[in-house]
C-alpha cells in the first residue's frame, strides 16, 4: 500500500509539473491574458523560433494575433507588444507600469543587477538619476561636447584619408572616434587609435554584443541550468571580468587625486557621491554599481552610434544619388566650414538622412525585455505584474500605418510636402518611456557631426569590382543588428 501511495504521489506531482510548464495552472488564463500558438511541454514555443533572428518570428506571430500576443519560451511566459499604438500606449501611456526589469540569466551573471541598464526598483531609480544629471554636468547636448566631437571628426577624418582612396573597413576606426566621446565624458581623456588598452577595450566590447546575441546564450536565458556547459556564456564572463578589472584600477587612479571641489568627469563625480554616502547603512554609490555604470554607458555609447554610422557609410555606397543630395546640401549650408549642430536645422535633407539610416537600420528589432511593476490592462487584455515583457521596435519602425514604404531606404519619410524635416512620433530607435536611452541627446549630435563631416571631406564608393548590386544589406548576426564586414572607398573632396 505505502508503494502504491509513493507512486500515484510521484504520479500526480509528474502531472502538477507539466501542467504547470505548460501554463495551464496559472492565472494568465483565467484573465483575459493575450492570445499565442499552443506550447509543447517543457519546450513551450521554442520550435517556432528562429534564433539568430527572433524578432522575424515575433513579426510573423503578431499578424497571426495581433499587436498584443504571448509565447511560451521554457518555463516563461513572454508578453509581446507590437505596432506603433500599442507600443506608445504600453511604454509612454503606462510608463510606470511597464518600467521594471526582469531578472535575465545572461545579464544577472554579468551585473548582479548593478549600474542602470540592466538594474531594478530603487536601485535603477537612483542611478538613472544620477547618471541624466552628471551626463548633462559634464557636457551632454552642450558646446563643450560639441567641441569635442569637432576635435574627434578633425582625427577620424585625417586617418581615412591617409588611406589615399583605397579600398579599406572603417568600422573599427569609427568605433574609436565615437569611443573617445562617451571616455571624454567617463575618464576625461582621449586615446590614441593605436593604444593597445584602448583596442583590446572596444575588442572585448564588441565580441561581448556579438556573443550576447549566439542562439546559445538565448537557451540559456530560458534553461538557466544550461549554464556550466555553454562556451558562450564562459566567455562573456571572462570578456566582463577583463573590461571591470580596467575599470576598477581606472577608478582608484581617480581616487587618489580626487578633488570634490573640481571634479573632472563622470567617475569622479561618482567617488564624490560614494564618499558624501559613507555613513548611509544601504547606500547605491558603491563599486559594483561604479563599474557596472561605467560599463554600461561605455557599451551603450559605442555600440548605437557607430553601428548606425556603419550602416550609414554603407547605405551610401548602395545609394549614390542620396550620398550627392546630402553633400550639395553641405555645400550650401556649410561650405567648408567646420559642421556644427546649429547647421541641423539648415539641413532638412541630411536631417532626415540619418534619421531614415535608424529607421532602416533598426539596430535593436527588439527592445530590451521590460517587466510589469503593476497589474494592467493593455487593449483589453489582462496582464499581471511581473511579466516579462518584449516590445518590438523592429514593428514600430516598419509599422505600415506610419510610414510610407516601410520597406525602402526613403528620406522623404522625414520631409513634408515643402522638403522641411519633420519629426514623426514613430520614430522609436532609443526605445520610449522611462526606459529611454539617457544618451538619446549625446547620439544625435555624434550622428549629425561625423555622418556631415565625413560626407563633407570624402565620397564615398565601393571597391573597384565591386558593383551597387552586390552590397548586402542583410545583417550579421549580434546582440543588435550589425552590417555585414565590407570595404569602402574614400576619395577626397576638393
Amino acid at each position: 500500500w505505502s508503494s502504491c501511495t509513493s507512486i500515484g504521489l510521484v504520479l500526480i506531482l509528474t502531472f502538477l509539473s507539466i501542467l504547470k510548464m505548460r501554463g495551464f495552472w496559472n492565472n494568465h488564463q483565467m484573465k483575459n491574458f493575450p492570445p499565442g500558438p499552443r506550447a509543447l511541454p517543457i519546450i513551450g514555443n521554442l520550435h517556432l523560433f528562429d534564433l539568430k533572428r527572433p524578432y522575424r518570428t515575433y513579426l510573423q506571430l503578431s499578424k497571426v494575433y495581433g499587436p498584443v500576443f504571448s509565447v511560451q519560451m521554457g518555463p516563461r511566459k513572454i508578453v509581446v507588444i507590437s505596432g506603433y499604438e500599442t507600443v506608445k500606449e504600453a511604454l509612454v501611456n503606462q510608463a510606470d507600469a511597464f518600467a521594471e526589469r526582469p531578472k535575465i540569466p545572461i545579464f544577472e551573471d554579468l551585473t548582479k543587477g548593478n549600474g542602470v541598464v540592466f538594474a531594478h526598483g530603487e536601485n535603477w531609480k537612483v542611478m538613472r538619476r544620477f547618471t541624466l544629471t552628471t551626463l548633462r554636468d559634464f557636457g551632454m547636448g552642450k558646446r563643450a561636447i560639441e567641441d569635442r566631437i569637432v576635435e574627434e571628426y578633425g582625427y577620424l577624418a585625417d586617418v581615412i584619408g591617409s588611406q589615399e582612396g583605397k579600398p579599406f573597413d572603417a568600422s573599427k576606426i569609427i568605433n574609436a572616434a565615437v569611443a573617445n566621446i562617451i571616455v571624454s565624458i567617463l575618464l576625461g581623456k582621449r586615446f590614441d587609435y593605436k593604444d593597445s588598452r584602448f583596442l583590446r577595450l572596444l575588442q572585448l566590447t564588441n565580441e561581448n554584443m556579438r556573443l550576447a546575441g549566439k542562439p546559445l546564450v538565448t537557451m540559456y536565458n530560458i534553461f538557466p541550468h544550461l549554464g556550466s556547459l555553454l562556451r558562450a556564456n564562459k566567455a562573456l564572463l571572462r570578456n566582463k571580468n577583463e573590461i571591470h578589472a580596467f575599470v576598477k584600477v581606472t577608478f582608484v587612479e581617480h581616487l587618489k587625486t580626487l578633488d570634490k571641489n573640481d571634479q573632472r568627469n563622470f567617475i569622479d563625480a561618482f567617488l564624490v557621491k560614494q564618499q558624501e554616502e559613507k555613513s548611509a547603512t544601504n547606500g547605491y554609490f558603491h563599486n559594483d554599481n561604479l563599474i557596472n555604470l561605467v560599463s554600461n554607458l561605455f557599451t551603450a555609447g559605442v555600440e548605437t552610434i557607430s553601428t548606425t554610422l556603419n550602416w550609414g557609410f554603407l547605405l551610401m555606397l548602395k545609394y549614390p544619388e542620396i550620398q550627392r543630395k546630402v553633400q550639395e546640401e553641405i555645400e550650401q549650408v556649410i561650405g567648408s566650414n567646420p559642421p556644427r549642430i546649429e547647421h541641423r536645422t539648415q539641413m532638412p535633407y541630411t536631417d532626415a538622412v540619418i534619421h531614415e539610416i535608424q529607421r532602416f537600420a533598426n539596430i535593436l528589432p527588439l527592445d530590451l525585455p521590460h517587466e510589469t511593476a503593476a497589474d494592467v490592462t493593455l487593449k483589453g487584455y489582462f496582464i499581471p505584474k511581473g511579466t516579462y515583457i518584449i516590445p518590438l521596435l523592429t514593428s514600430v519602425l516598419q509599422d505600415k500605418s506610419q510610414w510610407e514604404k516601410p520597406d525602402m531606404f526613403y528620406p522623404e519619410h522625414f520631409l513634408d510636402a515643402k522638403g522641411k524635416f519633420m519629426k514623426k512620433d514613430a520614430f522609436m530607435p532609443f526605445s520610449a518611456g522611462r526606459r529611454i536611452c539617457a544618451g538619446e541627446t549625446l547620439a544625435k549630435m555624434e550622428l549629425f557631426l561625423f555622418f556631415t563631416r565625413l560626407l563633407q571631406k570624402f565620397t564615398f564608393h565601393p571597391p573597384p569590382g565591386v558593383s551597387i548590386s552586390d552590397l548586402d544589406l542583410s545583417p550579421a548576426i549580434s546582440f543588435n543588428i550589425i552590417p555585414k564586414p565590407y570595404k569602402m572607398c574614400a576619395v577626397p573632396r576638393s
